[in-house]
């Protein structure tokens, strides 16, 4: 349940690659990735609070699309109406999928943290991530620093979810990893589909190369500090107004 999104975009995907609507370009075809989105709001499976989350990552993630394809990393060959410099507008519902599994699943399986790092640290840790996928293209490339950086800070840090009855827990880095590398099995499913193609698939598609399990892990950071930053500030929010409630009760 908690990969109901992504498992629509898939599917999408690879019935958009057998079966053709004439006179509708695929890439816009898959814009009903919205409609999809809408039913999980109407039908009550995603909450608002949840699609606001999805929203940011779908601007962010457009946001590193459009960089990425006017870099050359990789591209979208197929023609569409909803391009933006080069990106179909669907591409950015492939992030939101993340996000909205990242909140099912902290709902789903009753996610909590411990020993959770400070706002100062993570929030810095999170944005200098971000930026290194666009500055790495113009000076050193970082990622090694801020992966050396990722087991320093989280290396206390525990995620607790339950299963069925049971609680259960791993490290947090490790969590991140095995997220990063279900995401890559899931990009060359993608890539196989023509969802994109990098310079090394120009001839016929390939494995997605290895490296890029890092570049994903490294992007499912930044997802989940979003995620358990927003979650804190929400818990801090509510705290503060039952509070506000029991003061104003004593006074009555």
């Amino acid at each position: 349940m908690s990969c109901l999104f992504p498992v629509f975009i898939f599917g999408s995907l690879a019935l958009s690659k057998l079966v053709e609507v004439p006179g509708i370009p695929r890439y816009d075809l898959l814009l009903l990735c919205l409609a999809f989105q809408i039913f999980m709001i109407k039908s009550g499976l995603e909450t608002k609070d949840e699609l606001k989350v999805i929203t940011v990552f779908h601007l962010i993630g457009l946001a590193l699309e459009i960089f990425k394809v006017h870099m050359g990393s990789w591209s979208y060959p197929e023609a569409a109406y909803s391009k933006i410099f080069g990106v179909p507008l669907y591409s950015g519902f492939m992030y939101a999928s993340v996000a909205s599994y990242l909140c099912q699943a902290w709902r789903r399986l009753d996610v909590s943290l411990e020993s959770w790092p400070r706002h100062r640290f993570v929030v810095p840790l999170g944005a200098a991530i971000y930026l290194n996928f666009f500055t790495h293209h113009y000076i050193w490339d970082i990622r090694w620093v801020l992966t050396a950086a990722i087991f320093l800070l989280f290396w206390k840090s525990r995620v607790y979810f339950r299963v069925d009855r049971e609680r259960l827990w791993m490290p947090v880095p490790l969590a991140y990893i095995l997220i990063g590398f279900f995401i890559w099995i899931a990009e060359n499913i993608a890539t196989f589909f023509g969802a994109w193609r990098y310079p090394n698939q120009n001839e016929g598609w390939q494995l997605v190369h290895l490296s890029k399990i890092s570049s994903w892990f490294l992007l499912v950071i930044v997802s989940f500090i979003i995620v358990a930053e927003l979650k804190h500030v929400k818990e801090r929010l509510v705290g503060r107004s039952s509070h506000d409630d029991s003061v104003e009760a004593a006074q009555d």
